[in-house]
């Protein structure tokens, strides 16, 4: 979790800061329906490869530099053997896995309660536009209200119009709260 999602969902405040949630544009009505083929569910250590192919896509969606091409899997790997992370995936009929999220567990001392962290979320190219961004939110507001906890925060990109779009289309609240990070390198 970066610092900035860190701090916000210690204090249970969403904010609209930069970094970590390309997503694809709300569905137009004709691929609603697809969504209902859009099947989703948990990763667990037999999926980290394919998680790790999207994760890699997600990283370079941000122009992250990674200097060791295994690091992302490695990262995955290890949120998902730790029970770190709720990774989830999104299967479409003939296109395969083309989208995760990754959540976080927080805490909120605002509400005293467990708050998530909606820290990745990207779809593939090929499965944009299939209603798999959408299924992948929606299972995470799901899980969430099942879990009890006080509510789900995540981060965009201050141009990612497209996904600020799905987000508010889907409940999301854009707060105007400063998040302050600091770099430790």
């Amino acid at each position: 979790m970066n610092g900035q999602a860190q701090a916000a969902a210690q204090q249970n405040v969403p904010s609209p800061a930069e970094g970590s949630t390309p997503a694809p544009a709300p569905a137009p009505a004709a691929a609603s329906a697809s969504a209902n083929a859009v099947s989703v569910r948990a990763a667990g250590e037999a999926d980290v490869e394919a998680a790790a192919v999207l994760f890699r896509g997600y990283l370079d969606f941000y122009e992250v530099d990674i200097e060791d091409p295994d690091a992302p899997r490695a990262f995955l790997a290890e949120r998902i053997a730790k029970d770190e992370s709720l990774v989830l995936l999104a299967d479409v009929p003939e296109a395969g896995t083309v989208g995760f999220a990754q959540v976080y567990r927080g805490f909120s001392s605002l509400s005293l309660r467990t708050a998530w962290v909606l820290n990745d979320l990207y779809v593939a190219p090929e499965g944009r536009r299939t209603g798999a961004g959408r299924a992948l939110l929606r299972e995470v507001l799901r899980r969430a209200r099942e879990a009890g906890v006080s509510g789900v925060q995540l981060e965009t990109a201050y141009d990612n119009t497209v996904a600020q779009g799905l987000y508010e289309a889907e409940g999301f609240v854009r707060e105007e709260f400063h998040v302050y990070f600091h770099d430790l390198g």
